[in-house]
């Protein structure tokens, strides 16, 4: 009887903890209802401030808040990268914006593509007569790609500058495999297509390392004339050729460095930044020392909204990895791609569609899936631009057989045209502890694929030969965009990842250009005059639930982003736990076939580190 009275008031402290825990909740939406959303009548004469806590992206991800909870930490900030340009440009020509201020102190990157068209736009504002001052506490490839376009570049006492350029290691995990004695059945096509070499070797094969390497070398040769061109008295050639001499003859100074080889042209910290820009825009006297006049990013994009209404231009983001189901926005959730195109299509005014691929690829199915209803708009005689953001490869690059002519960018990474899949099977595991299976088949097929007691000669011949069979499809969908005999496509194919320049030499991509180029292509091919159309972009609205208990949590935790060079380093190393466990996705062969081009995915910023499941939190609150 005790027991029970003891079992009792703990589920009844249980269900009052979970009705606290409710209704804090719930004063905290209301809280954030009244918080969240950016104020347009929030602009103020002075500096338009783009505090860069985090990384650039083509579509913001819709962020877990319980996951956030339970994890302990907060995830990265995600800035779209049109809105960054937008902001820009605007403030670039209105008189109450004096200046700009880049606060790159937490800024964690982004694709080179994207931090190259942010650039440009920042470049933009300089010409016209905008000061644009940075200030970071150090300056990585990404920060210093944003802030080598503007007018001055401060630096904190305690940081400095190293640049690295694209590349790094991959885990490769045959060794492991073997002695645990896991069996991975890997089916692929393509000689280059490198994504299941984890599975099957303990090294990078000779073909792989071409590869990479023929796309890596170029890309970075693009940032450093970027970064010559923005910034000609920077000496940035020493420091990346030799940044172990340069680190010993300044006794460890990387500020002397940056300052010695003008990569930055002031020195101070976050007080002393701040009066200097109070002179140029104004001083917050309420805010103490340092405070300056300015209008943030988020309430300048709101007071700043793109032009609608008349003839559309619609443009429809295929971002992150392609899945199938309705994932996204962030992920490329076949259902609901299609469901955004499909009801775009319903609109009178649509006269022209560009798809912005911003994506390694991922579900051969949901590639196709995306890539038929494309095809619904030029069925009905609408004009189809593909524009390339950072990566448009593997399933990113079957979607882009779909459009009428396709833009990248020089920096684009793109091809990786082949498929694969990966199903492992544990009967070796299974033998070392005594267990086998056995039992009666009625086919071939029967009980196949078995994980547990290994897979027959019938199975492999099977699956491998759906592969070869959609690859060549991919190669017939590839001829007939490009032009091209399916042999030409095929010597060209193979899973090898081009860059932008030499996939136009080869012919799979037509021109090069940003995604308004591309737009401009596709209302120059509708008709449509200069300035008589508007751009839709078709999109899933954010969930406000979600957004609200984001808001609740994340705050307190978003100023902690790493600053300094040992602790961005240290970021980088959680954040790479992330590759471990879509390696292991990808093994575990519940994605079906693919069209992935899983090496292009260094190649995108990191969204977030691995975090603890919250499903069954989310599934409580909102039932």
């Amino acid at each position: 009887m005790g027991f029970v009275k003891g079992a009792w008031k703990v589920l009844v402290a249980i269900k009052d903890g979970l009705v606290l825990l409710a209704m804090l909740m719930f004063f905290g939406l209301i809280l954030a209802a009244l918080s969240w959303r950016p104020n347009p009548a929030a602009v103020t004469d002075g500096a338009l401030l783009v505090k860069l806590d985090g990384v650039i992206v083509e579509e913001p991800e819709n962020i877990d808040p319980f996951a956030t909870v339970l994890g302990g930490r907060a995830p990265l900030k995600q800035y779209r990268e049109r809105d960054l340009i937008r902001a820009i440009d605007t403030a670039s020509t209105d008189d109450r914006i004096k200046m700009i201020v880049l606060d790159l102190a937490s800024f964690m990157g982004g694709g080179q593509v994207s931090l190259e068209q942010v650039g440009e736009a920042i470049g933009r504002a300089k010409a016209k007569g905008k000061p644009v001052l940075s200030f970071a506490t150090f300056y990585s490839d990404a920060a210093y790609m944003l802030a080598a376009h503007g007018s001055e570049i401060w630096v904190d006492p305690m940081g400095g500058a190293a640049f690295t350029g694209p590349g790094g290691s991959r885990l490769y995990y045959k060794d492991a495999l073997d002695r645990f004695k896991v069996t991975a059945h890997v089916y692929r096509v393509g000689t280059f297509k490198s994504a299941v070499e984890p599975y099957l070797r303990s090294d990078q094969s000779p073909e792989a390392e071409q590869a990479l390497l023929a796309v890596y070398r170029p890309i970075w040769d693009n940032w450093q004339a970027t970064v010559r061109k923005a910034r000609p008295q920077a000496d940035i050639a020493g420091l990346i050729a030799d940044p172990a001499g340069a680190v010993t003859a300044a006794n460890g100074d990387l500020v002397k460095i940056a300052t010695d080889r003008k990569i930055v042209d002031k020195v101070g910290d976050r007080t002393a930044f701040g009066k200097r820009v109070a002179k140029l825009a104004g001083a917050d006297e309420d805010e103490g020392p340092g405070a300056f006049k300015h209008t943030n990013l988020k309430d300048w994009v709101a007071a700043n909204p793109a032009k609608t209404g008349g003839d559309e231009v619609q443009v429809v983001t295929i971002a992150g990895t392609i899945v199938d189901g309705e994932a996204g926005p962030g992920t490329a959730g076949g259902d609901r791609i299609e469901k955004l195109l499909h009801d775009g299509l319903q609109r009178d005014n649509v006269k022209a569609l560009v798809v912005r691929v911003d994506s390694p690829g991922g579900s051969a199915f949901a590639s196709e899936q995306i890539r038929r209803a494309i095809e619904e708009y030029r069925a009905r005689k609408i004009p189809v631009i593909i524009s390339m953001g950072n990566v448009a490869a593997s399933g990113g690059y079957w979607v882009a057989t779909a459009g009428d002519a396709i833009f990248a960018e020089p920096s684009t990474i793109t091809g990786s045209i082949g498929i694969f899949a990966v199903l492992p099977s544990f009967e070796r595991a299974l033998a070392e502890y005594g267990v086998r299976a056995d039992g009666v088949a009625t086919t071939p097929l029967s009980g196949q694929p078995d994980l547990l007691g290994g897979f027959n000669s019938t199975v492999d011949t099977f699956i491998q030969g759906t592969i070869e069979h959609d690859y060549r499809r991919f190669l017939a969908l590839v001829g007939k965009a490009r032009g091209m005999s399916v042999d030409e496509v095929d010597n060209i194919a193979q899973g090898r990842v081009w860059d932008g320049g030499t996939a136009r030499q080869i012919k799979l991509v037509d021109r090069f250009g940003s995604i308004d180029d591309a737009i401009a292509e596709a209302a120059k091919r509708a008709k449509l005059g200069k300035d008589s159309y508007s751009v839709k972009y078709l999109e899933t609205e954010p969930d406000p639930f979600e957004q609200f208990v984001s808001g609740m949590f994340a705050p307190a935790e978003e100023e902690k982003q790493a600053s300094g060079l040992v602790a961005r380093l240290a970021w980088q190393q959680r954040a790479a736990l992330g590759q471990v466990l879509g390696d292991l996705n990808v093994l575990g062969g519940a994605e079906g076939v693919q069209a992935w081009c899983l090496e292009c995915s260094g190649a995108l910023p990191p969204r977030h580190v691995a975090r603890a499941d919250a499903s069954w939190l989310r599934a409580l609150f909102k039932g």
